[in-house]
């Protein structure tokens, strides 16, 4: 449940300058040409960008891909989340989990299930609890990383693109 602070709703071009500006801050990797495509994917429906303001201060956002890069979400058609984040100054808010709420609520209404991959380092553990907490079990096809499931006994790196998949099955 929303309380009056808070607001979510979709992408707008004039929202780019402060998100983009919110994570130059933070030293994160996210400049105003990864929104722009979000809001052009947005334009031409493969994508939704949900973004969360309290008190008119960007907060956090998260984007729905309704056809998924993860092979066997796209092949199954699971719509997946992707690419959320809760500036970590909101964070324990209940931001996260309003962000959530609206995503399932959307997916819901063209699939029975969404999809997820999160991060396997200590950067995710939040997210990790989240989406466990909420429901979401793992796909069964074991760490994905950079489009393929490694080999038992294969060395990678540790880094963002260890994945692993996640579904809940949608009321």
């Amino acid at each position: 449940m929303m309380d009056a602070k808070t607001f979510i709703r979709l992408l707008e071009s004039e929202d780019i300058p402060q998100i983009a500006k919110a994570f130059e801050h933070l030293d994160w990797n996210k400049p105003a040409s990864q929104y722009e495509q979000y809001l052009m994917e947005q334009e031409i429906k493969t994508r939704v960008v949900y973004v969360a303001f309290i008190e008119g201060q960007f907060a956090g956002y998260l984007t729905i891909c309704w056809t998924s890069s993860y092979e066997p979400f796209r092949e199954e058609r699971i719509p997946e989340i992707v690419d959320f984040n809760v500036l970590p100054e909101f964070r324990r808010q209940g931001i996260g989990t309003q962000l959530m709420d609206k995503a399932e609520s959307e997916i819901a209404k063209v699939s029975p299930v969404a999809g997820i991959g999160v991060g396997m380092t200590p950067d995710y553990g939040a997210a990790q609890r989240l989406y466990i907490l909420r429901g979401y079990v793992p796909d069964g096809r074991g760490l994905h990383y950079r489009g393929r499931y490694p080999n038992y006994g294969e060395e990678i790196t540790v880094d963002d693109n260890m994945t692993l998949y996640l579904t809940k099955e949608l009321k």
